[in-house]
């Protein structure tokens, strides 16, 4: 039926994003939460929804698996499953990490994470049950932004750090990361202020955070070179016109 098509895809495309297919659902039937919200959040489906239309379906067999070869998705674990399934995936990242394959650690650490923010979801924010998932999410975001710098995605590292300062002001490794994308980045501000909370927060990473400052004085000042230089030439280079 055309109608429950579009509930039927929403819940697909959410998982192919990553996502609860259940998020932000109301305890009733699908169609009533999509009264609720007068949208499927997609727009063709919307629109399917508006002016129905008969719909073909073509199928396409990759593979068949032997029923105990099978993996369950994410999304469709139990809470236990998930809570078992964390460690294991925090190890597999760890090893991953130690052979130096930053991209697929990252993908592990990310999937425990989201694991553990499907079932932060059903709970009440800082309350007992929401702050013990919260202690297992805090060091694998750690490890998922050590990763992201490892392969160069600074702002990916922006992004995660920040969003976990916002409720952890007193992570020094948060700010640490955050203050390597931020020298990466060349924002020289941003990363003096967060290299300085580190200091201050963990004295015991004091030398590490004077080894980065001093690190980023020596870019700094290779950069300011480097500019003037070509500012230079730009500038010969209109006075020849």
């Amino acid at each position: 039926h055309t109608g429950m098509y579009a509930l039927v895809s929403r819940g697909m495309r959410r998982i192919a994003e990553g996502r609860d297919p259940l998020e932000g659902q109301k305890h009733r039937c699908g169609m009533g939460n999509m009264f609720d919200y007068h949208s499927t959040g997609y727009d063709d489906l919307d629109e399917l929804q508006r002016t129905p239309q008969p719909l073909i379906f073509i199928m396409e067999l990759f593979r068949v698996e032997d029923p105990s070869a099978y993996k369950r998705d994410t999304w469709a674990m139990s809470k236990e499953e998930k809570l078992a399934a964390v460690p294991v995936l925090h190890s597999e990242g760890n090893r991953l990490v130690l052979r130096r394959e930053f991209a697929q650690a990252a993908a592990k650490y990310q999937e425990a994470v989201i694991c553990l923010r499907n079932l932060q979801a059903k709970e009440k924010p800082w309350e007992d049950g929401w702050l013990k998932l919260e202690n297992l999410v805090t060091p694998l975001v750690l490890n998922y932004c050590q990763c992201q710098l490892e392969l160069g995605e600074y702002y990916e590292v922006l992004e995660h750090t920040t969003e976990l300062l916002q409720k952890h002001n007193d992570n020094a490794k948060a700010y640490f990361k955050r203050a390597k994308a931020h020298a990466a980045v060349w924002n020289e501000r941003e990363a003096r202020e967060d290299f300085q909370r580190v200091a201050h927060l963990d004295p015991s990473m004091a030398a590490a955070v004077k080894k980065e400052l001093k690190q980023l004085g020596e870019r700094m000042r290779k950069k300011h070179v480097e500019d003037r230089k070509r500012y230079q030439g730009l500038f010969q280079s209109s006075q020849g016109l």
